[in-house]
């Protein structure tokens, strides 16, 4: 098509087979589509298109994924806001003709198996490195492994025993993400040699960590649940014989510089929130520091 179309949160530039959404920055953009920057859709990727009346004199643009197509969705599993939906492009009321134009163009670019699931991941996720703040303790993924660092100020008992985690991402069937803007938010790795699903706590499973106010927002955790989400898919199956023990969940006795470094951070962010008094916080950090 070589055309673009702007809306108020994002602009898309339709290409022969893909649509390019360029999201833009502001104050009052969703900070997903901040985070997301810009996407390249394929057209093969695309379940449906829909035109829709939207909110005080607006008209909505909405491409459906595939189920499977895109980890980021597929990850969210149903939990965005209307709002943060990376797929609606939102337009003034008066470009409704325009919009149902760019409709029709899209609807007879799909491909031939577009009611059917994706085999495979068409759309990319944001790609690793990437690392966040949860509520117990600090996620990272450097496109191999994913780490979890427990913050002795939110991890329970249970997961500061086990001591931090490792998880190749050989080692893992997928990854479970309740968004942080409902109640007991988390972000959960499930393992490939899991006899089932887990089905405890969160806040107690050292394969998970969980959100809480201000840790964990969606524009952080779930383009990190997204990009762990495609490594696994593309993963091959997990090692076997030693090899394979020396990489599964893998708690350390000591504790690396980095992590004490960031550990001691975290305490001066609560002790000049005025959550941990002058004594706490010069007890815990020289714990820490004799942990060096």
């Amino acid at each position: 098509m070589g055309d673009v179309l702007v809306g108020f949160h994002a602009a898309w530039e339709f290409d022969s087979d893909s649509v390019l959404i360029r999201f833009e920055r502001g104050i009052r953009r969703p900070r997903l589509f901040q985070a997301l920057g810009e996407r390249r859709i394929p057209y093969e990727a695309l379940r449906s298109v829909e035109v829709s009346a939207g909110r005080r004199g607006t008209v909505v643009l909405h491409a459906v994924p595939r189920q499977g197509a895109d980890p980021l969705m597929e990850a969210a599993n149903g939990q965005l806001k209307e709002d943060a939906d990376p797929y609606r492009l939102v337009l003034p009321a008066d470009r409704e003709t325009l919009a149902s134009y760019y409709a029709d163009e899209l609807r007879a670019a799909l491909g031939p198996a577009a009611k059917e699931p994706a085999e495979r991941h068409l759309v990319a996720a944001p790609p690793p490195p990437l690392h966040f703040k949860a509520y117990d303790g600090k996620a990272s993924f450097d496109g191999r492994s994913v780490v979890f660092r427990w913050f002795w100020t939110g991890a329970s008992s249970a997961k500061w025993k086990s001591g931090d985690q490792t998880f190749a991402i050989g080692e893992l069937a997928g990854v479970e993400w309740r968004s942080p803007e409902i109640l007991n938010g988390y972000l959960r790795l499930l393992e490939r040699d899991a006899p089932e699903r887990p089905s405890g706590e969160a806040d107690q499973d050292p394969a998970a960590v969980v959100f809480g106010l201000g840790y964990g927002p969606v524009h952080e955790s779930l383009p990190f649940a997204a990009s762990v989400l495609q490594a696994v898919r593309a993963a091959g199956p997990a090692p076997d014989g030693p090899e394979r023990a020396t990489v599964r969940r893998a708690g350390s006795t000591g504790r690396d510089p980095a992590d004490i470094a960031d550990r001691i951070r975290h305490l001066g962010e609560l002790h000049e929130a005025g959550l941990l008094t002058d004594v706490e916080f010069s007890t815990k950090k020289a714990e820490l520091l004799a942990e060096l």
